[in-house]
């Protein structure tokens, strides 16, 4: 794991992932043009910052790696399981991208760009198949099994077998940062049974929720061997990081992509 820095911009790539010669990044907030509270690297269009600079700062991300946002393909997460196959760019005249938390593709002139601020990033790499998938799994989609979901996605489309993928899991809230109430502890226990109580810590009086954990032993599961976890928490990194929690709900996105180019 390790950072890199391109035109002011600041990034995270996977040892892994590099190794593999795929093109990846999860971008930190350093390095873009917009303002206070969205400081500065903000991609996130309906936070409340001027698209001018969130379109800006979308050329600079893809800029720091030799890619141009042309190459995007995006989507609406709505925290959930739905998978979207990219077989080309997303088309500038669509007026909303697709919704969906899982999106895949076999085509290196495809880039797959997603936003986060606190929810966990999923990076999947096929070396056999030559196939990506990017995933976004926040609670609801960690007790989805969003990650699972991207897995088997991989599988019925590219014939991608688990014990063949790189999964690299991203910046996210950590279970020390993340309070949660009954209504999540109870879908919890409900979804990893026997595993719960080591992915629900107590701090104090409250029950947090270890998403990064989770969302490991899912991919597990799944069948996945090769997993590299960043273990960095956006909530106590915040200057490096957008927090959701952390900023008390208004802040900007950071960016992931991943993609066949090389």
């Amino acid at each position: 794991m390790a950072f890199h820095q391109a035109g002011g911009v600041r990034y995270f790539t996977f040892e892994k992932l590099s190794q593999s010669g795929v093109t990846h990044a999860v971008f930190t907030r350093q390095g873009g043009v917009s303002a206070a509270p969205y400081d500065s690297l903000n991609v996130g269009s309906t936070v409340g910052d001027e698209m001018p600079s969130v379109r800006q700062n979308l050329q600079r991300s893809f800029a720091a790696l030799g890619l141009t946002p042309e190459s995007m393909f995006d989507s609406w997460l709505v925290h959930g399981r739905e998978v979207h196959v990219a077989h080309a760019p997303r088309p500038a005249d669509w007026a909303k991208p697709p919704k969906a938390d899982i999106v895949i593709t076999d085509h290196p002139e495809v880039t797959l760009f997603m936003r986060y601020a606190d929810c966990v990033p999923i990076l999947l790499f096929d070396p056999q198949r030559k196939a990506v998938a990017l995933a976004h799994a926040g609670w609801r989609g960690t007790v989805a099994r969003t990650s699972e979901a991207a897995v088997a996605a991989l599988a019925q489309h590219y014939g991608s077998r688990p014990q063949d993928l790189i999964a690299a899991i991203g910046p996210c809230i950590s279970a020390a940062r993340y309070p949660v109430g009954p209504e999540v502890v109870a879908e919890v226990q409900a979804a990893f049974a026997a595993r719960a109580g080591d992915l629900l810590p107590r701090y104090g009086e409250a029950t947090h929720f270890d998403l990064q954990a989770a969302n490991q032993i899912v991919l597990q599961q799944a069948g996945v061997e090769n997993i590299e976890v960043a273990d960095l928490c956006t909530a106590s990194n915040m200057d490096h990081w957008f927090s959701h929690r952390g900023s008390g709900g208004r802040t900007g996105r950071f960016g992931a992509l991943i993609t066949l180019c090389a």
